[in-house]
């Protein structure tokens, strides 16, 4: 086997971005939901704001678009956000803080904007650029929804297919990656001045489904809002696709990533994957040491796997524990915890290029 095809190639501007893009409600730096309009119509928006003492966060706003809504339905949307219960949803679960929003349009709205790029949307993301490495169409990649099911460790039911409800959450993800748009300014010099370039993207957009058995009803958007419906196939285009043959900004990241989901477990527990994500990140913004080595604050890796809380023994404890879960699936060569300037704990971490590397 050719050593490259022990790995697969990840867009590096949208691997430096996802840790941002994908900030929990938790996270100190997400702002409040909120409804905007301009020319171009109406909005539900977030934005994550950037930290000033570390140069590897950006600003990022996600945002769905309100598309076809009259100038009462904008109205009603707006009145629903009162309902928003924001404590509720940091302290009790987003299911929790959104019960009181009687509008199903809205409070799937408000669910895919809060729980935007939770690690099972991760794992689906790196399935469509493996997928992409397998078929050679660039950016189009088309793919069986029972094969991405699969790729996830779901098992089918004694009939042969998945559940409904498994069925209903690939669906919610797919249609919120497609749907839900990232903005971020950029750095640009101007003359002798320097200006920003503003970027609008969607992680990737749904181009087109196929339905195996007619008749059969389904759409899209009735399926996000008012259904439990998934489709059979669907061509989608990564919107973030810079691969060898383009730019050569890129992550490879190795085939036999672990992207199953534990059964049970909700998303936001993932910790390993946010671990992972957070050093492909890492080394797309840091300029690594002898290649292969970085060093990375404690307390930028706690924030970025929402381990947030007041317990600082049981978050130390998750972290470690993570930690060595990546150890012990090659990811990580060494790791020592290092002190740092103002007493702040630093932790540096020996990648193996075999598993995770940069172009």
């Amino acid at each position: 086997m050719n050593k490259e095809d022990t790995v697969f190639p990840v867009d590096g501007q949208l691997v430096m971005i996802l840790p941002r893009a994908g900030a929990s409600i938790t996270n100190p730096d997400v702002q409040l939901p909120i409804f905007s309009a301009d020319a171009d119509g109406y909005y539900l928006e977030m934005q994550v704001v950037s930290d000033p003492n570390d140069k590897c966060e950006v600003a990022v706003t996600r945002r769905v678009s309100l598309e076809n809504v009259s100038a009462q339905e904008w109205q009603d949307f707006c009145s629903q956000y009162a309902h928003l219960d924001l404590t509720n949803c940091t302290d009790q679960g987003i299911s929790k803080g959104l019960e009181k929003i009687q509008d199903i349009r809205v409070k799937r709205l408000f669910m895919a904007l809060l729980t935007f790029l939770n690690t099972r949307q991760v794992a689906i993301i790196l399935f469509l650029y493996k997928q992409a490495r397998d078929q050679g169409n660039g950016r189009l990649v088309n793919f069986r929804s029972n094969d991405l099911l699969e790729s996830l460790g779901y098992s089918r039911g004694k009939d042969g297919s998945f559940t409904t409800r498994l069925r209903s959450q690939i669906n919610q993800d797919l249609f919120a990656l497609h749907r839900t748009e990232l903005m971020l300014a950029q750095p640009l010099k101007k003359g002798t001045g320097m200006g920003a370039k503003v970027m609008v993207k969607s992680i990737l957009r749904i181009r087109d489904y196929e339905i195996d058995n007619l008749p059969r009803d389904f759409d899209l958007a009735k399926a996000v809002y008012y259904t439990y419906k998934l489709a059979d196939a669907y061509t989608v285009a990564l919107e973030f696709f810079d691969g060898p043959e383009r730019t050569g900004d890129y992550v490879l990241f190795s085939n036999n990533i672990d992207t199953k989901q534990k059964q049970g477990n909700n998303a936001k527990n993932d910790y390993k994957m946010k671990l992972l994500v957070y050093l492909a990140s890492r080394m797309k913004w840091d300029k690594l040491i002898d290649g292969q080595s970085i060093l990375i604050s404690k307390q930028y890796l706690l924030k970025n796997l929402d381990l947030l809380g007041s317990n600082s023994s049981r978050n130390n404890q998750i972290l470690w524990r993570t930690i060595e879960e990546l150890q012990a699936e090659g990811y990580i060569l060494d790791v020592q915890e290092l002190p740092g300037k103002r007493k702040m704990t630093n932790i540096y971490f020996q990648i193996n290029p075999e598993k995770l590397r940069q172009n």
